[in-house]
Order: structure tokens, then sequence, then C-alpha cells
């Protein structure tokens, strides 16, 4: 969710006169949206009472009917004023050439929107009075009163979003308008404490979250966006940063949005707080068509769509369901050509294809008929950059291959008997492991693919690695991950990260821009990252209860992570790193069993973790 948030900058335009000498400059071109469409501006009342600020654009040529596109967000449906249009409509130009009524509306307590605002707002099952009012809600009385107050309607909607706008799209399908025929919830928040925005397997992620609320803060009245001065760091270098702030109440005591980020800190285990915001969970009898979208690489709801996907599909098989993961970061695929990510080429535009292929077909088939067929998965494969249809995913034919950490570096993938042999190596919190190899402020979206070399020669990250692989190992599914570890501390943090390690001689995949980035390096020897997860070892049995490690006893840790969908090549290698810190992406565990959020710099101690044989990493493989 955290995004697609830009700051909203309403400065004035400075004009300049040439002198007469000079040849004319060219016309600016024409806003394509205010020559096609009217605008107009609404307050919604909701059943209530509150009144939703509403942009809609209705086609200048009202010789034929149109469809309702709808985006419902807490980011602002700026430009305000009838006479201010937007310069683009809908998910792609695509839509704005086709012709359809597009609808932008503030929700609750945002911007020009009446109301108290909520994260994620919980969905309210057995409403019984006008007063029990949710995200489904106000997506239902906005549908039914543009239905009946603007004309040239077909009586069709259709609802897309990304991010925190996938989310409310995902809240319109419960008990959905009748109207609603199409839905495509794009890296939806889903689930914030079991790996979307907020916590990752109990670790919370830090550096995005911090960053997110120094901008996005609480509204008290109905406003306008105002421009505001860029958070003040004092560094470019995130690491130093939040090292030095040290504790999460620190972070408290200087983050901006202080009600949103308090509590996430109140809220350490997943409670009913957590629960009541999955909205997963209420996926039955779901009568829409439903477009999942989601990035491999997404930093932030990477687990939000194949979450969402699975639940429409268990609760309402009947529901036409289709999930799209592609090769991109947050919201990639809706913005430029989608060739590749980092140091990496897709060789195609991937984001071009989908919205081209997928997206648009889509909607042009529920709502305008047009015949298209959409099939139950449409995966892009990194390693091989090709585009696959599924009939179920992950795919009937995929096989778990156990890949075991074995002694001197090996990941061996035939099972190793269960001894005391293992691996140590000792974890400080004062110098954690960064997550990138550079220096940079907060999240960067494409770590996610970024080269793990510079974590492989720390002392407190343990690699393994296969001979190079003889034959394709094709990988589409979910990654599961089974530690037997100990340690001398009463909690600890385990990241696993899955690499694809390139051959020696491997050329470069992109062309080196000058100036070089930071992220920049050649790919002979390339550490990739496929996918990485935190563990808090305390949650190893529950996430509601946590318990502590008993110093010296061996545990047993046991997750899935997202899905990928990768090929690692013939020459290529099959790598695993562990460690125990992943910095500033993932807050510090003092090693200490408690509640983090209450750490003082007293708590944070150094210990010794031993990963033990038996350990494994099992792959979901296809032939």
């Amino acid at each position: 969710m955290r995004h697609l948030l830009t700051r909203l900058a309403l400065g004035a335009s400075l004009l300049t006169f040439a002198p007469a000498f000079v040849p004319a400059q060219d016309a600016p071109a024409p806003n394509p949206v205010r020559a096609k469409y009217t605008k107009h501006e609404f307050k919604i009342r909701m059943r209530d009472g509150v009144s939703l600020f509403t942009a809609v654009y209705t086609p200048k040529d009202t010789s034929r009917s149109y469809p309702i596109m709808m985006l419902r967000t807490p980011y602002s449906v700026d430009p305000y004023g009838i006479d201010n249009y937007r310069t683009s409509l809908g998910p792609s130009k695509a839509f704005l050439d086709e012709g359809f009524i597009f609808v932008y509306q503030d929700v609750r307590g945002r911007y020009l929107s009446e109301g108290a605002f909520l994260e994620v707002t919980p969905h309210k099952v057995g409403k019984r009075t006008p007063k029990d009012v949710d995200e489904s809600t106000d997506t239902w009385d906005t549908v039914d009163w543009l239905l009946k107050n603007v004309r040239g309607n077909t009586g069709k909607v259709g609802i897309w979003g990304i991010s925190y706008p996938g989310f409310y799209a995902a809240a319109a399908l419960p008990e959905a308008h009748p109207a609603i025929k199409a839905v495509s919830p794009q890296a939806p928040v889903t689930d914030l404490f079991r790996g979307d925005d907020a916590f990752h397997n109990g670790a919370f992620m830090l550096a995005a979250n911090y960053g997110f609320y120094v901008n996005f803060v609480e509204q008290k009245t109905p406003a306008r966006p105002v421009e505001e001065p860029d958070f003040d760091y004092g560094t470019p270098d995130g690491y130093e940063y939040y090292l030095k702030l040290g504790t999460l109440q620190r972070a408290l005591d200087t983050v901006i949005g202080k009600s949103y980020f308090r509590a996430y800190l109140d809220h350490t285990t997943y409670d009913e707080f957590w629960r009541s915001r999955d909205i997963s969970a209420h996926m039955k009898n779901i009568t829409p068509a439903v477009l999942v979208t989601g990035g491999l690489f997404d930093a932030e709801d990477l687990q939000g769509p194949q979450r969402l996907f699975r639940a429409i599909a268990r609760d309402s098989p009947q529901t036409a369901n289709t999930l799209v993961l592609g090769p991109w970061r947050h919201g990639g695929w809706a913005r430029g050509e989608g060739d590749g990510l980092g140091n990496l080429d897709f060789g195609q535009d991937t984001s071009v294809f989908y919205r081209e292929e997928i997206e648009f077909p889509f909607f042009m088939k529920h709502l305008k008929g047009v015949e298209a067929v959409m099939p139950r998965a449409w995966v892009f494969e990194t390693g091989r950059n090709e585009w696959h249809k599924h009939d179920a995913w992950p795919p009937a034919d995929a096989k778990g291959a156990s890949y075991y950490l074995g002694p001197r570096g090996s990941l061996l993938s035939k099972a190793l008997p269960v001894n005391d042999g293992g691996d140590e190596y000792s974890a400080d919190p004062a110098k954690p492991v960064p997550y990138l190899s550079y220096i940079t402020m907060g999240m960067r979206g494409d770590y996610m693919t970024e080269d793990q070399r510079f974590a492989a020669t720390r002392p407190d990250v343990l690699v393994y690695e296969t001979a190079p692989l003889e034959a394709d190992v094709r990988t589409l599914g979910p990654v599961r991950v089974k530690l037997h570890v100990s340690s001398t501390a009463t909690d600890a943090d385990f990241v696993v990260k899955l690499i694809d390690v390139y051959p020696g001689d491997a050329p470069n995949l992109r062309p080196q821009p000058t100036p070089r980035p930071a992220n920049a390096v050649p790919m002979g020897g390339y550490q990739q990252l496929v996918r990485g997860e935190p563990f808090r070892a305390k949650f190893r049995r529950s996430l509601e209860k946590p318990e502590p490690l008993t110093p010296g006893k061996v545990e047993t840790i046991e997750f899935a992570m997202p899905d990928i969908a990768h090929t690692f090549r013939p020459g290529h290698k099959i790598m695993v790193q562990i460690q125990s810190s992943w910095f500033p992406l993932v807050d510090r565990n003092p090693q200490k069993f408690m509640d983090i959020s209450k750490a003082v710099d007293a708590d944070f101690v150094k210990a010794t973790h031993k990963v033990h044989r038996g350990s494994s990493v099992t792959l979901s493989v296809v032939p």
C-alpha cells in the first residue's frame, strides 16, 4: 500500500515570454481528458448520512451509453474543481480511448470526504442498521447513486485499484451490488500482519512503514491536499538513520503520522485488530468476475494478491477468478514498459502486454461483452522470461523438491540424516546485516532482485549452494522453509533468502547507463534474490501467542514464503542464505523474549545461533 503515494504539489505555473525574433514554441498538447470528457463533482450521501466526495468524468459523445469504471482511494482524487481535469483516466490509455464513465472517490475521512478514516476498514458481518457501514456498504451506496443519477450509463460497473485502492476494490466483492460485474484488486492490502505492509511472520517492516507515515497523517476535517515539506532525515543513509533511532519508541516519537504508527506498535501479535482487517476472510458467494494482479517482486503487497486469489478460489469456486503474476515491483504493471527491473532484463515489455492483452480485455469482456478467454492464472516466468497460462495455481503438476543445508556450505537435493551437525554464527543487533549493499534511504522497491554478494561475505550470514545445474529447475509456487535451530538467546529472527547464482561469464543483461546507478553491477557471478522472508522465532507455534526460545534447545521453524515463478537455468546455482537481521527493511530483534515495541537500548544483546542439519528449503518444481 505504501506506494503509489506521491506528494501532491498545488503550486502555480510560471509563464514566460520569448523575444519576437525567437521562433514560437509548439503549443502544449491539449488535455485528452478535457477534449473527450465532461467533469462533474458530487457529494454522495451514504446510508449513515456521511457524504463522500466523488469526481465523475462522462464522455462528451452522448450518442451511446457507457459502463462505469470506478476507483476509490485514500490518496486524493485531485485535481479538485470542475474546471480542473486529470490528464489520464482509467487503468490505461486504452480505457480513455474506448469510452467509459470514470468515477474517482475520496474514501471516508480523506481529503474532501466526510467521516472518520480507518486503516484497512474491518468488514462487518451481519449488518443490521444504517450505522453498520464499511467499505462494502460505501461502495454499494455509491454505485446505487451513480446508476440513478449519472445519465448514459449501461447499468454495469467495473472497479479497479492498486495497493490501498486495491484493498477498496477487494472490499467491493463481499455482498456486491448487482451492477458490479468486474473487479480487479491489484496488489491489494489483504492481511497486514501475515505478509503485507506491516508485519512478515511477526517481524515489523520498519523502513517502509516509517517512510510512509512521515507523509500519511490523520485528517480531522475535510480538506484539499496541501504541499508539505519533505521530511528531513538529516542523512541520505537509511542504515545510519534507523540505527541511531535505535528503538521503535524513538521511531514513534519522530514520525509524523503517530496515530497510525502507534496502532502498529500496540498490536505486535496477530490479535483481533489484525484478524478483523483480513478482507480475504469474507470471500464467500462472490458474484463479480475478478482479476487479481500482483508483482512477483512487489516489496509491499506481495502476499496480498496471492492470498486473495486463493481465498476466492476456495470460498467461491464458481466465480470467474483469474490471477496474474508478473515480474514487477509495486504497481509496475500500470506504468512503463516492464522490460526489466534493476539489473534484470525480461526480454519483452511485460507491463504493456498486461495492459493490452489481459487487463483491458478483462473489463471489455465483462462490461461490454467483447469475447476474451481468461485462464485461471496468467504468470510470467523469470529465468526463461516467458508468459504461461495455467488451469490452476500453483500448477497441478508441481511437486515438492527439497534442498537440504549440508556441510561446508553445500545445498543438497537429497535428504541428509538428522544429526548433531550444523552451522553457527554470531548475531549482533548493533551491527545488523543491511538489506542492500549501497547507501539509500528507506525501502527501495527493486531490492527484491538485488545482488546478494555483499551479504555472502559477512560472517553472520550462512551460505549454501548447489553445484552448477545441468538442467532447468522450473519452480512455480510457494517456497517452504523448515529450519532446525538453537540459540543462546530467548528470541531470534531467521531471514531465509533463495538466490539464483549466475555463471561467472554471464553477460550484462541491461545497458549500463552513464552515470551508473548505485545498484548497477556486472552480472558475472550475480547473486539474484528470488525470494526472501524473515521469521521471528517466538511465533514458531502461533502468531497469536509468542513463546520464548529455551537457550540451547533445538526448535523447529516452518513457514511458507510467497509464490515464485522462476527457472534456474543450466550453469546457474541455487543458493540459500540465512541471517538474523535485514536492516532497516526489518526492525532489529533484541534477541530477548519481549514485546519489541517496548524495548530500550539495553535490551539489545549479542547471541549465537545454530542452524542444524536436516534443515531444508522445498521448491514447487514442474517438468
